[in-house]
């Protein structure tokens, strides 16, 4: 009962601290994982005995048997899943071949690298060299999730860590599961065979367990045949009888069965998936927490003593400074990502929870089978995980910055209002590498912003759960553009602790034209919402036209004074910087730069009427 409750509280002490100190959970988990483990056995305990004693393979400790791989797997298979919630297609738009090059490319390049890498430097056989990189391909949501919150970066660099970390791990198991039989069963026509039927039925049962067991859950949502009260626990259980029964048909098809599941509920319009993913991730905080101290406990001292040696140092750095980028660089060939970027998401590649899960399983049966050199396999795999995920807890807010990568502000906008020119203006803004978000309570106006591929959702401003439904992570600014002049005004009071007064913006409206109202944060001063739609209707399309001097500026604003059909938005600045245009900054005229254009919707300049 008191290492079962110390675990807990161990767990939650560590990610309190994680946060307070700006720094992912998984380092401070770890390292009380081995002071409460080896360490305590080496040197703090009189009898020689851990103070957690997570017992693998005995008949003692917290999980005797294989009952810790057990718990291992049904606690990924909850992550995973939420992971797979968290996947929207539409934040891939940009780079869905980077990741697709990622989880095939990369993982072979990482397969083959370690795999010879290993060989050579430890001297170990082929078959246990394989093993080996199959097991550190993945690196996975439980290590890159923890990163990725702590530190703000650009939306498709962290699209790209995230959605490998999610799916390649079914990769990674599926490809040690090949090579484990490899190794039991031997070469030649009986192996391949075995080969084919295993890829096969994990392929085959995982997708179609996930897609299924998906598709009836929503079903069942959907139809209200499950009490509010229980939404999430019946969840839960679904999530981990599709693990079990996906398992039961093929070993380790369980976890591509709870992504898929992941993913289409997360890409469907479930009501309550808020909640759920409320829920989930509540959880998965727990579950980590647990997972990571029990396996670092679980670690030997005589394991690490085994490993504690020149080659280990060398093996890490051939799979973090050459073996990584060279997949990342290769996986990213004739990508929209920029060098910068590729250099970060190459210094990102921790190996998680899979990998140590699946390796102390696989080491331990290749050891009772008297296979050579797999006593390497458990603390070679364990100290990867450990170089990698503390190596990058330590150095990828820090390498962020380096490379600029790091988002210093949030620039995404937040757009109340999603009618044919708030879409008009939402789609230039997400072409311009503005994070957007629309929201509207007309189901009409967001399905049309959806089928855009614009963020958008089905929200109510006077909503309780509002900020629920909605993701501001990366939100620094607001525009309210509805037809409704109380709503704008009370969805800027609303977020004017969220953004403050410099990054809440309106349109004006049809008295304030009349009176030629100035106000800081209304929206270019000549238009209200009629006019502007009237616009928008008439010429659907936003125009760009380049100026460099102050002179030039308010040149054009003056012709858009005297032009109906000419709204201007944005400046839009050399660096790509947007600034919109008020009556305040139309005449504060400092940051004009040469190289700057003025952004407008309506007639291009020149057009005849």
């Amino acid at each position: 009962m008191i290492e079962l409750s110390g675990i807990v509280i161990l767990g939650i002490l560590a990610q309190w601290s994680a946060w307070k100190f700006k720094i992912p959970a998984i380092l401070p988990l770890i390292l009380i994982g081995l002071l409460v483990g080896p360490i305590a056995a080496e040197w703090l305990s009189s009898d020689g005995s851990k103070w957690i004693e997570p017992v693998w393979n005995g008949e003692k400790g917290l999980f005797p048997g294989e009952s810790l791989y057990y718990f291992v797997s049904l606690a990924i298979s909850i992550i995973l899943f939420e992971g797979g919630l968290t996947l929207k297609l539409n934040e891939i738009k940009n780079v869905g071949p980077v990741i697709s090059k990622l989880i095939t490319i990369g993982s072979a390049v990482t397969f083959l690298g370690a795999g010879f890498s290993v060989h050579y430097i430890f001297d170990l056989s082929w078959q246990v060299s394989f093993l080996f990189s199959a097991l550190i391909i993945v690196t996975g949501p439980t290590v890159i999730t923890p990163i990725l919150r702590n530190i703000p970066l650009k939306k498709d660099v962290s699209a790209v860590l995230k959605w490998e970390g999610i799916l390649i791990d079914p990769i990674g198991a599926l490809v040690a599961v090949l090579v484990f039989e490899f190794i039991n069963v031997g070469t030649g026509t009986t192996y391949t065979k075995t080969a084919f039927l295993e890829f096969s039925k994990i392929v085959l049962f995982g997708s179609t367990f996930g897609f299924t067991f998906a598709h009836a859950l929503s079903f069942a949502i959907r139809k209200k045949l499950i009490p509010h009260y229980l939404l999430n626990v019946f969840v839960l259980a679904s999530v981990l009888g599709t693990f079990v029964l996906s398992d039961a048909f093929s070993h380790e098809s369980g976890l591509l069965s709870v992504v898929v599941m992941g993913m289409v509920l997360g890409n469907s319009d479930l009501p309550y998936i808020k909640d759920i993913l409320d829920f989930k991730e509540s959880l998965s905080v727990l579950l980590i927490s647990i997972l990571f101290i029990l396996l670092a406990a679980n670690v030997n001292w005589a394991d690490l003593m085994l490993i504690y040696n020149w080659q280990t140092l060398a093996l890490l750095a051939t799979i973090a400074f050459i073996i990584r980028p060279l997949g990342v660089f290769l996986s990213s060939i004739n990508s929209t990502l920029k060098f910068n970027e590729k250099l970060f998401i190459s210094w990102v590649g921790p190996r998680g929870i899979v990998a140590a899960g699946i390796a102390s399983l696989f080491g331990l049966k290749l050891v009772k089978n008297g296979v050579e050199g797999a006593e390497y396999i458990t603390p070679l795999v364990f100290v990867v995980v450990l170089g990698t995920v503390l190596f990058n807890a330590t150095t990828a807010r820090l390498f962020a910055r380096i490379t600029g990568v790091f988002l210093k502000s949030s620039n995404g906008i937040l757009i109340i209002g999603a009618s044919n020119f708030s879409r008009i203006i939402a789609a230039y803004l997400n072409e311009n590498d503005r994070q957007i978000v629309l929201i509207d309570s007309n189901i009409g106006n967001i399905e049309k912003a959806k089928k855009m591929g614009l963020d958008a959702s089905l929200v109510d401003i006077y909503s309780d759960e509002l900020l629920d439904n909605i993701e501001l992570s990366n939100i620094g600014f607001l525009i309210a553009l509805t037809g409704n002049a109380e709503i704008n005004k009370y969805a800027l009071r609303r977020f004017k602790k969220q953004f403050g007064e410099n990054g809440l913006f309106r349109i004006r409206t049809h008295a304030e034209v009349i009176e030629n109202h100035k106000t800081a944060n209304v929206m270019y001063h000549k238009n209200d919402y009629v006019s502007v739609s009237e616009v928008a209707n008439k010429y659907p399309q936003i125009h760009e036209v380049n100026f460099d001097t102050k002179e030039e500026y308010i040149k054009l604003i003056r012709m858009a004074e005297k032009d109906q059909d000419m709204i201007p938005l944005f400046i839009k600045y050399p660096d790509n910087h947007l600034d919109i245009i008020t009556y305040v900054n139309k005449t504060q005229l400092s940051n004009i730069k040469k190289g700057s254009c003025l952004v407008y919707l309506g007639k291009e300049i020149g057009e005849d009427a």
